[in-house]
C-alpha cells in the first residue's frame, strides 16, 4: 500500500492530526508522530465528542482560555501514548508528538513588545514541554519565536520550528537552537530539533506574486525550495556527530490546486526525514496504491532552479507569507475560545 511504501522509502509519517481516531487509523498505516494546532482542537470540538470533558473541565471553574490548554494538554498527552512505543523503540529520534504554544502571542490585533513576547514564549514553552519525553513544543520562526529559541533549547526543550519559508528563516532558527542545545543541563544525548518548511503555500504565493514563471518552474518553487534547505540541513548537522537526527519536516504537503495529484509533494519529498501530512493527504494517498522510491535528494533541473533564482524574490516571499501565516496562526486560537465559549453554554 502506498503509505507503507512511503515508509519505506526512508519518510517518517507524520499526521497533521490528534484525533484519536485518525491516529488509530494512521499508526496502522505506519505513522510515528503527529501535530497539533488550534484548528484542529476546533473541528475535534465541533464533533461533540469531547462533551462530557468539557463539561467537566468547566466544573472545574476554568477560564475559557485555561479550558482550552487543559483540553489540548489531554488530547496531545493521548496521541504521545500512542508513540510512546515507537520513541522508546527509537532512543527518542521519533515518536514526537507537537504542542503549538500560544498563537495569540503574535495576534496583530493585540500587540505586545518584543522583549515581552520573548520572555512568554520560553515560560509557556517550559509550562507545556517540562515533563513529556516525546512532546515537542512547536515555535513559530517569527522575530520574538526565533530570539526564544536559545534559551527553550538551553532548558532541555524538544523543539518543532514552524512556520518557515526562507533559508534566512532556518539558518536562524537552526543556529539559535544549537547555540541553546550546547548549554543543556543533562548534554547533548536527548537533544532533538525539527524545522518544518511549509511547502504548497510558497506555490500559492508564486501563482499569484510571480506569474511570469515558465510552467516547468512554476509549481516547483515550494518543491526547490525545501530540497535545497533539507540538503542545507543534512550538511550542518553531519560533523556534528549527535546521537539523534536534526531534521526537516516537511509541513504544508496538502495540494491546493484541485488539478495537482494529492501525493505531488508526497512523492516528490520521498525518501527522507518527516512528512506531517493532513488526513485527506494520507487518505487519498493509501488509496493510490502506488510505490515510492526516495526522491528527496533529487532537484529540478538546473534551468528550472535557475529560473526561480532570477525571478523569485526571497525577501518578498517570505515576507508575504509570514504576514498570512502569522493571522493564519493567532485567529485559529481566538475561533477556538469562542467556540469553548458556545460549547461551555451548550453543555451546560
Amino acid at each position: 500500500m502506498s503509505l507503507q511504501s512511503l515508509v519505506a522509502s526512508g519518510t517518517k509519517l507524520w499526521l497533521d492530526s490528534i484525533d484519536p481516531d485518525l491516529i488509530k487509523t494512521n499508526r496502522a498505516w505506519g505513522a510515528t508522530g503527529a501535530t497539533s494546532n488550534p484548528i484542529i482542537i476546533s473541528d475535534l470540538i465541533k464533533t461533540g465528542r469531547f462533551d462530557d470533558l468539557i463539561s467537566k473541565l468547566a466544573g472545574e471553574g476554568k477560564s475559557d482560555e485555561d479550558l482550552a490548554w487543559a483540553l489540548t494538554d489531554k488530547l496531545v498527552n493521548d496521541a504521545q501514548q500512542v508513540f510512546r512505543p515507537v520513541w522508546e523503540e527509537t532512543k527518542g529520534n521519533n515518536g514526537y508528538v507537537s504542542f503549538e504554544v500560544d498563537p495569540l502571542l503574535e495576534d496583530i490585533k493585540a500587540p505586545i513588545p518584543h522583549a515581552d513576547k520573548v520572555k512568554r514564549y520560553v515560560a509557556l514553552g517550559t509550562q507545556w514541554g517540562k515533563g513529556h519525553d516525546n512532546r515537542m513544543i512547536k515555535v513559530p520562526a517569527t522575530a520574538a519565536g526565533l530570539d526564544a529559541l536559545e534559551d527553550l533549547a538551553a532548558a532541555g526543550l524538544t523543539l518543532n520550528v514552524t512556520l518557515i519559508f526562507s533559508e534566512r528563516q532556518y539558518k536562524l532558527a537552526r543556529d539559535n537552537v544549537w547555540r541553546g542545545a550546547q548549554r543543556r543541563p543533562g548534554g547533548l544525548a536527548t537533544f532533538k530539533s525539527v524545522y518544518s518548511i511549509f511547502v504548497s503555500r510558497v506555490d500559492v504565493y508564486t501563482e499569484k506574486h510571480v506569474p511570469d514563471l515558465s510552467p516547468a518552474a512554476q509549481g516547483m518553487v515550494g518543491i526547490a525550495n525545501v530540497k535545497r534547505l533539507w540538503k542545507e540541513n543534512h550538511e550542518f548537522w553531519a560533523d556534528k556527530k549527535l546521537p539523534l537526527q536534526q531534521e526537516i519536516i516537511f509541513a504544508s504537503t496538502g495540494t491546493k490546486k484541485p488539478t495537482d495529484p494529492p501525493d505531488k509533494y508526497v512523492a516528490a519529498l520521498a525518501g527522507s526525514d518527516i512528512q506531517t501530512n493532513p488526513p485527506a493527504t494520507n487518505d487519498a494517498v493509501q488509496k493510490l496504491n502506488k510505490t515510492y522510491t526516495r526522491q528527496v535528494d533529487q532537484l529540478p533541473p538546473q534551468a528550472v532552479l535557475d529560473e526561480i533564482d532570477a525571478k523569485v524574490d526571497q525577501k518578498k516571499l517570505e515576507d508575504t507569507l509570514m504576514a498570512e501565516g502569522t493571522s493564519k496562526f493567532a485567529q485559529p486560537q481566538r475561533d477556538l475560545l469562542k467556540l469553548i465559549k458556545e460549547k461551555r453554554a451548550a453543555v451546560a
